[in-house]
């Protein structure tokens, strides 16, 4: 959602060694840019071992790593096909992480997320969703192509608090903008709060509240800031 793997017109490296776990980041990647995701892999559960938790891992390593991905793909230093494998490197060592974060104790709040229609860059929505999970979350995971009808259906039925909607291009404006209109058009749902994110908004902040949604979130952390200022 609030990350994309994609940062168009970015040419500084989002990567910088002296941020916090920044040569991990580094060391993550260059891992992943050799093909290597077992030597990636035991980088991660490294830094675990060592004491770094697991929202630190999203936040310092795995997000900076996608974008730095991302940027290099705009830039056309790597390939697609690079593209796709460090992104898909990255969710699986993601699934490696689960059984540290479906432990939390529970807060009673319960957020559904989806991208919408063919939008298919879903790795930032993951993340979003995980670090909602490990703050106490009960969480809905929908990924992408959920038809608005069965979003609404989902938000009523798990009461859920907060949606999260992600969308990476100007193309898939409709989509969001039609999902937003279909919450607030049933009356069992329109008290969600909506929160949106992905490249589409980070381009243009204002959008989000233009088209109705309660917050924009550029990246997971700020995701997580305003979903609690607007339930507080």
């Amino acid at each position: 959602m609030m990350l994309s793997n994609c940062v168009p017109g970015s040419s500084h490296s989002y990567l910088a060694g002296d941020a916090l776990h920044g040569q991990l980041a580094q060391l993550y990647l260059t891992a992943l840019m050799q093909g290597d995701r077992p030597a990636a892999g035991r980088a991660v559960h490294g830094a675990l071992e060592r004491g770094v938790s697991v929202p630190e891992l999203y936040r310092y390593v795995f997000e900076p790593a996608q974008y730095e991905v991302g940027r290099l793909w705009e830039t056309r230093e790597i390939n697609v096909a690079q593209e796709h494998y460090c992104t898909a490197a990255t969710q699986m060592i993601m699934s490696e992480l689960y059984p540290h974060i479906f432990t939390s104790q529970k807060s009673g709040r319960t957020l559904v997320s989806t991208c919408v229609s063919g939008d298919l860059h879903e790795i930032g929505l993951r993340m979003v969703t995980d670090l909602f999970e490990m703050a106490g979350w009960n969480t809905f995971y929908l990924g992408a192509n959920t038809p608005a009808d069965a979003v609404v259906e989902t938000l009523v039925g798990r009461h859920a608090d907060v949606l999260a909607i992600s969308a990476t291009i100007a193309h898939h404006q409709k989509q969001v903008v039609a999902l937003i209109d279909a919450v607030r058009a049933s009356a069992a749902a329109r008290h969600v709060k909506i929160l949106v994110g992905g490249y589409l908004f980070r381009a243009n902040p204002e959008l989000g509240h233009t088209i109705g949604a309660d917050g924009v979130a550029v990246n997971a952390h700020d995701a997580m800031a305003l979903a609690d200022q607007l339930l507080a």
